[in-house]
């Protein structure tokens, strides 16, 4: 066949190129495809989140009221999260308080919405004689479900594997502790699916329960590993069944974190002028939506947590079903969510040895907000830091978050 005839005959030049496609991939002669979590489905996925992405980001267009723009892009997330329960009253209460150095720790149940209840850790340091600053801190994921606000908040009788959990993450420290020590009022509330709020087993269909309900354990780190194990599997039954409903799992946790200042608004110690909110990891995420949905938070500190929805695209799979909002990426990026308090001071704290992020998504995200608060002329109240560790959020990590709290609150 002539050059001419097959230039002429499209449909069997296609044809012929089918044919010819393994044979010349097999041989070397494409050059070599990028792996990723989903395989061959990266192409198509990652083309269309391309499309027409961001579109209520500060940087989409030149906005020119502020104030319009927030309110559109707060009230479109808002819709996505698709979490409007019936509210209900505080009905606040504490259940217990304990005495410790330089400040008493209370454990405090409030009513989420009609429907729900969580506990908190509420820190009140010693001899405040005026309403202090508040620091509203956020526990972490870490497939460790038994527990939520004890990960980063001192208790007694500790069982071994959470004494490692905390020394692996928090190099020993429970930050929130230091927070009080150093004046703060800190509220430390469970989110759904941890600590008070945690899955039950026993209201569990008994075929995913079995196992774990007619097991004997050795000891209790063993009996909490099992649980452990039990409700990450859980996770991906929970979501369908959240996405089947019409809301979404963040939306429920943001709704709860956003009572959380509800609360702390109810407390005469605090001063209601000085919010804060931080967060390690799934913390972290947690610190954004808190950060960007509510007005009342004053400044934000996010470890850990800090990408585009461009990176995660290839390799997202060791996270959790937790953070997923379809069709946010159309409208709103990460960063995006953190800049809708903008230019209140907001403080990011990254891992280099992440293995849950990139760099490259870490330093997107960073350019991102900082262009942002540029262009609010305001770039001295973000700031990105970067620390050579593993997803955690160590003592220097934890000392430099207590100075920017420290600068922005007091």
């Amino acid at each position: 066949m002539s050059l001419n005839l097959f230039c002429f005959l499209p449909g069997l030049r296609k044809t012929i190129l089918w044919l010819l496609l393994p044979l010349v991939a097999s041989s070397g002669l494409l050059a070599q495809q990028t792996t990723s979590d989903i395989g061959n489905f990266y192409p198509i996925i990652s083309s269309y989140a391309a499309k027409d992405n961001n579109r209520l980001s500060y940087l989409a267009r030149n906005w020119k009221n502020e104030k319009k723009w927030r309110n559109t892009a707060k009230a479109k997330l808002h819709e996505l999260l698709a979490f409007d329960p019936v509210p209900a009253p505080l009905n606040s209460e504490v259940l217990d308080s304990t005495k410790r150095d330089g400040y008493t720790q209370y454990l405090v149940r409030y009513n989420l919405n009609a429907l729900q209840k969580t506990e908190a850790f509420l820190l009140i340091p010693d001899n405040l004689t005026k309403p202090a600053p508040a620091v509203i801190a956020l526990h972490d994921h870490g497939g460790f479900y038994f527990y939520g606000k004890e990960k980063h908040t001192l208790t007694d009788n500790q069982p071994p594997l959470l004494v490692e959990y905390v020394q692996n993450l928090y190099e020993g420290r429970y930050y929130a502790d230091e927070l009080a020590k150093r004046g703060f009022v800190v509220l430390c509330p469970d989110a759904m699916y941890f600590g008070s709020q945690k899955l039950q087993p026993e209201t569990v269909s008994p075929q995913f329960t079995k196992t774990l309900l007619n097991t004997s354990y050795e000891s209790e780190s063993k009996r909490i590993r099992a649980y452990n194990k039990f409700a990450n599997s859980h996770e991906i039954p929970l979501n369908k069944t959240i996405l089947a409903s019409g809301t979404t799992w963040l939306g429920m946790i943001a709704q709860g974190d956003r009572v959380a200042v509800d609360f702390l608004l109810s407390r005469p110690e605090v001063d209601p002028e000085k919010i804060g909110c931080i967060g390690l990891s799934l913390g972290g995420l947690r610190s954004t939506y808190l950060f960007g949905l509510d007005a009342r938070i004053k400044t934000g500190v996010v470890a850990a947590f800090s990408t585009t929805f461009e990176h995660m695209l290839q390799e997202h799979t060791r996270h959790t079903w937790m953070m997923y909002v379809p069709r946010q990426h159309r409208f709103l990026d990460l960063p995006d969510v953190a800049s809708l308090n903008a230019p209140r001071p907001l403080l990011i704290l990254n891992c280099k040895q992440d293995k849950l992020f990139n760099i490259a998504g870490m330093q997107a995200a960073e350019t991102k907000l900082a262009v942002i608060y540029a262009k609010m002329k305001a770039p001295d109240r973000f700031k990105c830091n970067y620390y050579d560790v593993p997803h955690s959020m160590s003592i220097q990590m934890q000392d430099d978050a207590f100075a920017w709290l420290e600068r922005w609150l007091k």
